[in-house]
């Protein structure tokens, strides 16, 4: 696509006051699904990273990886069990989850980041003791909530210029491991950071009026309206921890927290640069611009 000069310009001047509102603030993002797939996509989400550290915003990505998690289930034959959105998660399980998140998924991230000319640190949540964690639910195994996020060794990262990309994996208070829903992760690290914003990449464009819908998108909700939401069937499945997770974050001083759709190229930069922001905002009304 050929662009003019004044174009670019055009562009890049409209930039300037999103890049001002950012610059020296921590973004939590939470990369998953599609994005996480498809080449191009990833490489998107890398450049827009690069371009985020460049313009000297604190970025913190945090990512998920289950059809990395099934894929090797499967080979070892073990079939993947889900309870309200959530992995239910034997030992061995937990053994594949650990291998899978914390070394290979995390590692190729890291490595990618590194490629696209950014600098990257891959921990997880046993690094440093980022994340503390007990079990949430006897009937999902080892699956944890989280009960303390020790943000150093993310602020010292990011102070040296290392972007830190994060799998969720936590360490229990007696030597045990436990696998945590990432959505729910990069919602209470960002909320510990006191980050400017929360934006979590997923595969639909925001929340939808009709899940089956993609023109019914809610484009902004404020955080007291999730309730209504919910009961009506609206904020459903896997929405549900996910728009807990952000209402959490609101409530504890994120200023905004939006779903983006990860299908979208760029999707960060035109979240975060322009006035075009795709998906859902949540936000608290006395924070309200």
């Amino acid at each position: 696509m050929d662009i003019s000069n004044s174009e670019r310009a055009k562009v890049l001047v409209q930039a300037l006051p999103y890049i001002k509102k950012y610059a020296g603030k921590t973004v939590v993002v939470k990369y998953g699904g599609n994005a996480m797939i498809d080449e191009g996509l990833k490489n998107d989400v890398m450049n827009d990273i690069v371009l985020m550290q460049l313009v000297g915003i604190n970025v913190v990505l945090v990512h998920g990886g289950g059809p990395e998690i099934n894929a090797m289930l499967k080979k070892i034959q073990k079939e993947s069990k889900f309870l309200n959105g959530m992995r239910v998660t034997d030992q061995e399980t937990m053994d594949i989850v650990q291998q899978v998140l914390a070394g290979k998924v995390n590692k190729d991230l890291v490595q990618r980041l590194e490629d696209a000319g950014g600098k990257a640190v891959g921990l997880c949540g046993l690094d440093g003791s980022l994340l503390k964690a007990d079990q949430l639910d006897t009937e999902l195994g080892y699956v944890g909530e989280i009960r303390e996020v020790n943000v150093d060794i993310l602020r010292n990262a990011a102070g040296n210029g290392y972007v830190p990309i994060v799998s969720t994996v936590a360490a229990g208070y007696h030597g045990e491991v436990f696998n945590i829903n990432a959505d729910v992760a990069a919602a209470r690290i960002a909320s510990s950071l006191g980050a400017m914003k929360l934006i979590l990449m997923t595969d639909v464009r925001g929340l939808l009026r009709d899940k089956d819908d993609e023109s019914t998108l809610i484009p902004e909700v404020e955080v007291s309206e999730i309730e209504g939401y919910k009961s009506a069937g609206i904020i459903a499945g896997g929405m549900i921890p996910k728009i807990g997770g952000m209402a959490d974050a609101i409530y504890q001083g994120v200023h905004e927290a939006v779903i983006i759709d990860g299908r979208v190229p760029h999707s960060i930069l035109l979240e975060l640069f322009s006035d075009r922001g795709s998906g859902t905002r949540f936000y608290r009304r006395s924070h309200h611009e």
